[in-house]
């Protein structure tokens, strides 16, 4: 059997997992996954250390504070603002920005935002939403398009007198000169 002959894609279970996979990753690259992702780690250790009884040799610690229940709902809102971004990615700018804002909130309110475990991935969450931007679609590359950037680029443009006053530089303290009535076409 030769190359040519052999088929270019599998069609059994290994087609169907490649094909599982590549939809995977098309649907990961428009939204801001990683961000998404990240929001959700850190809203886990935020939501569990206030309620978590460590065992250190036979000593059992609780982390309680008096602020469990703000723990829950920082851990429970990052975990949402997560999902949402990913599900909902044109309010991408606004879970990024909560999202920092209730990581930072989580230093006093929960155990130093977990510990560190939860306030970090926050921040860093924070950041990708914020600035993660949908990639813009490629133009079409037919013959109008190629044509009408020739075009664009052999069309002369001259500045209108306007324009060409506005781009000369004044200076400080000088106004622009009128032009003389003679000279107006």
């Amino acid at each position: 059997m030769s190359s040519a002959t052999v088929e270019a894609w599998p069609e059994g279970p290994a087609g169907l997992a490649s094909r599982g996979r590549r939809g995977f990753r098309a649907w990961r690259r428009t939204r801001p996954f990683w961000g998404g992702l990240l929001a959700m780690i850190a809203g886990l250790p935020i939501l569990y250390f206030p309620y978590a009884h460590l065992s250190l040799g036979g000593l059992t610690v609780a982390m309680s504070t008096t602020a469990g229940a703000g723990s829950m709902i920082i851990g429970i809102l990052l975990i949402v603002l997560g999902l949402t971004a990913w599900f909902q990615p044109l309010v991408r700018i606004f879970c990024g920005v909560a999202t920092t804002i209730l990581a930072l909130i989580s230093i006093p309110v929960s155990n130093l935002g977990g510990f560190g475990m939860g306030l970090v991935p926050g921040l860093i969450a924070g950041g990708l939403l914020v600035s993660w931007a949908p990639l813009q679609p490629l133009p079409a590359a037919g013959p109008e398009t190629a044509e009408a950037t020739v075009a664009e680029q052999a069309a002369p443009t001259a500045p209108l007198p306007a324009q060409a006053a506005a781009e000369q530089p004044l200076e400080y303290g000088a106004a622009p000169a009128a032009e003389p009535e003679g000279e107006r076409p």
